[in-house]
């Protein structure tokens, strides 16, 4: 029932002569009319019908199951007319969201949350999806693991198990038992690195794709014209859908502009960023070396720029170092740019160093 639009029934003569016959005014009653009669060929077999939203429509019968992907508003209306249903709005595990994301939708939420202890019990939980345009058998492991043990956890948990911290810390315990069960999700990660370094050390290119995330939702769609021809190949396809690197940085930030002392952590930010600073010069011959990495050279000079970015920031936060207006200026212009996607990817650590910087203007 997914998003039918009818554009080519209207242009069908032969389908506009069994609508006239069946007296369907329109393309959503041809819709339901193809819906019930499904319905008649599976329940015949001894099955259950299970459709996307669009199949809610008058007439069904209500031992359908209806499958949300608009959100809890479908979910409670189909659960109020007697339907039962799935959410898997939220659960699209092809959009690269975070984990903490997909931890935070529950089925019973939102428009569901009003409704009834038994239209609650329509209401059957969720389902996780992986569309498949950008996956390949060598990283389509990485776009769905650790990511959905989060929606499973989420699915088989009380609503008030909501501690994010927790979650992740748990996930990657996870994440080591699902690669020792045999999935790929670490171990095609550095492979799919060399082939792009040509078989260089991957260390200087992997400093940058540890801090890297495919853009999100439908953006690589607008970006370029795929076809089923292209090779999945880039940085893009081999870059993990959350970076570890970014979340573990942009946390201890977050600690230590909290720290009164400015202490916390400070040293770990601190090697972070000479890490990111220097990483360029060994980057650059690999890159020359590569014609799949030279898109990714912007990359690579956003990132450097920011490790010397936040080594002034700290140094401003620690009184040795006074920023002038036009230094503040050219902060904030770099940090703009390293923000905006390049080779459809996004380096997921300005939030952090941004955070330092901004700290770092308002005064030590």
């Amino acid at each position: 029932g997914d998003e039918g639009t009818g554009r080519h029934w209207n242009r069908n003569p032969a389908i506009q002569a069994f609508m006239r016959r069946q007296n369907l005014k329109d393309n959503h009653e041809l819709q339901a009319y193809f819906n019930r009669r499904l319905h008649r060929i599976l329940t015949a077999h001894g099955k259950r019908m299970v459709g996307w939203g669009e199949i809610f429509a008058a007439g069904i019968p209500n031992d359908i199951v209806v499958q949300s992907w608009r959100g809890q508003e479908t979910l409670a209306e189909a659960a109020r007319q007697g339907y039962e249903g799935i959410l898997s709005h939220g659960y699209y595990l092809d959009l690269i969201q975070p984990a903490r994301y997909h931890y935070s939708v529950d089925p019973l939420a939102g428009q569901a949350a009003s409704l009834t202890a038994g239209e609650r019990a329509r209401v059957l939980g969720g389902e996780a999806c992986m569309w498949a345009e950008f996956v390949t058998p060598e990283n389509v492991d990485s776009r769905i693991w650790p990511r959905g043990a989060a929606v499973a956890e989420r699915l088989w948990s009380p609503a008030d198990v909501a501690d994010v911290d927790d979650m992740y810390r748990r996930l990657e315990a996870m994440s080591v038992r699902l690669t020792a069960l045999g999935l790929t999700h670490q171990t095609s990660y550095p492979a799919m690195l060399e082939r792009l370094t040509g078989g260089a050390d991957i260390q200087p290119l992997q400093v940058l794709a540890d801090v890297v995330e495919p853009v999100k939702l439908y953006t690589r769609h607008r970006i370029k014209s795929y076809t089923t021809q292209m090779p999945l190949v880039r940085l893009v396809d081999a870059a993990r859908p959350e970076s570890r690197t970014a979340r573990r940085f942009n946390g201890w930030v977050d600690a230590f502009l909290a720290d009164s002392t400015r202490s916390v952590h400070r040293d770990a930010i601190r090697d972070q960023l000479v890490i990111w600073r220097d990483h360029q010069g060994d980057l650059d011959p690999v890159i020359r070396g590569s014609q799949l990495l030279r898109e990714v050279r912007p990359l690579s000079q956003s990132l450097a720029r920011l490790g010397d970015i936040g080594l002034v920031a700290l140094q401003v936060l620690d009184g040795t170092v006074a920023l002038t207006p036009g230094v503040e200026a050219q902060q904030r212009a770099a940090l703009d740019r390293a923000a905006r996607p390049v080779a459809e990817v996004e380096i997921m650590v300005v939030e952090g160093v941004r955070n330092l910087v901004e700290t770092a203007h308002r005064g030590p």
